[in-house]
């Protein structure tokens, strides 16, 4: 359903502003930049400027002052030659950026904008891009030929055709010497090749996410953080690899981002909170709503009945328990009324989650090596 239209072009159902910023649809991006001024200073020159559809970026300065706006073609310096690429961001963003990549404004490596791009330029962009896939397919051919263990993730020529970087993934190290031989042979250029990993190789092809959006790492992350299984414990997910697993093979980066806010909500909890003794019997965990602090319980007597608790429920009975006393049943505590589980809607759960018993397991784990080194080493005369 989309909002209503008034007569200035605002819309009175979006929240963030007019229809033309996108907002009133439901996968657009609203573009929360879109009202900064970009200021012009004599002391900062220096843009932004992004290659293949932001799969490669990089700072330049605009030494000649250029009337240059956001999207357009620029032809900037090389190591050897001229590069094309596309301005990506200007003024106050571009500091930020740098700052966040610890790039200083004095530092020399910074190479100059030589001019705006014209329709020339970007015809020859053009047959550039459409030159790359056919090279790829050719160098993955002679690269399994050689019987190399690699994979040609992707391949980026430079502007004026005098160079062309291949970019591969390896999970050892490649002796690729021969190799950069016959590619220069073949293509008559100068070779430059890359490792990447396996999470910059799916940035770089791209792709969608099954949120149904661009993937984050195409699009605006480019920091990539280690994600481990302890993520999905402390989040409480099912374990299942096809759904926790990006298009790079990798568990998701998303999986980072709640993750300070479970680990937060679960200090909450007490400790030592898998069961509770009352008259009626004994009550075990069955599983913790993080966010929401509730925990489920049910009686060893009574499979698939549940009561819900609060986290302050939860510590007041423990603190009975500790006392000596026992409640007379959980249905004095719970928050709704007990309820019959369906145990086929619960298999893939990770079940008694608590900030105790994941803390206690990185410790075991930690003792357990621990004292296979102590073995190791006594072993040694």
């Amino acid at each position: 359903m989309g909002c209503s239209i008034a007569k200035d072009g605002t819309g009175s159902g979006s929240q963030h502003g007019g229809c033309s910023s996108g907002g009133c649809n439901k996968m657009n991006v609203y573009d929360w930049f879109s009202d900064m001024p970009l200021s012009f200073n004599e002391n900062f020159n220096i843009v932004e400027v992004s290659f293949k559809n932001g799969a490669r970026k990089g700072f330049y300065r605009n030494t000649h002052h250029l009337d240059i706006n956001k999207g357009q073609l620029v032809v900037v310096e090389a190591a050897q030659g001229y590069d094309i690429g596309e301005v990506d961001l200007q003024g106050e963003l571009v500091k930020m950026q740098m700052k966040k990549r610890k790039v200083s404004e004095r530092d020399d490596t910074i190479r100059n904008i030589l001019r705006v791009g014209t329709d020339e330029d970007l015809k020859t962009l053009q047959e550039i891009r459409a030159k790359e896939s056919e090279t790829m397919v050719r160098a993955r051919a002679i690269s399994r030929s050689m019987n190399l263990e690699m994979k040609i993730g992707d391949i980026e020529y430079q502007g004026d055709y005098k160079k062309v970087t291949i970019y591969y993934t390896a999970e050892d190290r490649v002796d690729f010497r021969e190799l950069v031989k016959v590619y220069a042979r073949e293509f008559k250029v100068k070779i430059e090749m890359r490792q990447i990993g396996a999470r910059q190789e799916a940035a770089r092809i791209g792709g969608i996410g099954t949120c149904g959006r661009e993937l984050c790492c195409s699009t605006w992350l480019s920091d990539f953080k280690s994600v481990t299984t302890q993520a999905v414990r402390y989040q409480n997910l099912a374990i299942n690899t096809d759904k926790l697993s990006g298009q790079c093979g990798r568990l998701k980066c998303c999986l980072n981002y709640e993750l300070d806010t479970y680990s937060d909500a679960l200090r909450s909890f007490p400790r030592n909170m898998d069961k509770i003794v009352t008259e009626e019997g004994i009550a075990f965990l069955r599983k913790t709503e993080i966010l929401k602090q509730q925990a489920v319980y049910e009686y060893e007597h009574q499979r698939g009945v549940s009561f819900k608790l609060g986290v302050e429920q939860i510590k007041e009975l423990l603190f009975m328990n500790k006392s000596g006393k026992k409640p007379k049943s959980l249905i004095d505590f719970a928050i709704t009324e007990a309820v019959k589980i369906d145990e086929s809607k619960h298999e893939d759960l990770v079940g008694q989650v608590s900030l105790s018993t994941l803390e206690e397991k990185e410790r075991r784990k930690r003792n357990q090596h621990r004292n296979h080194k102590g073995k190791g080493r006594g072993k040694k005369k």
